[in-house]
């Protein structure tokens, strides 16, 4: 597995933004049932959000991101980070390996 940092930046109002953050939020919850994210939530500036998540590539992430409400309605803009979680707490590590 792979593991990403997604940021999610706003490009619409935060008037938009809120009309749709429980589809959003619905939506991310497929993504924890697959196991594909550890967290997720706002930035506290109001400009955006982060996902910490794992896949087996970039592209397949990207693919679970082009069904959020929010980029289906032209909302965000994503950036994908790759990086290796050398060091994390204990309880993390069967998700990290990916089990």
């Amino acid at each position: 597995m792979k593991h990403f940092l997604v940021d999610i930046h706003y490009t619409a109002p935060i008037e938009e933004i809120e009309k749709t953050v429980q589809e959003h939020r619905k939506f991310l919850q497929t993504g924890y049932e697959k196991g594909m994210l550890l967290c997720s939530g706002p930035k506290n500036s109001k400009t955006g959000g982060i996902v910490i998540a794992r896949a087996v590539s970039e592209d397949s992430l990207k693919v679970f991101f082009a069904d959020d409400p929010y980029k289906l309605k032209n909302l965000v803009e994503y950036t994908f980070t790759e990086f290796n979680p050398v060091k994390h707490q204990n309880f993390l590590v069967k998700w990290i390996e990916g089990n």
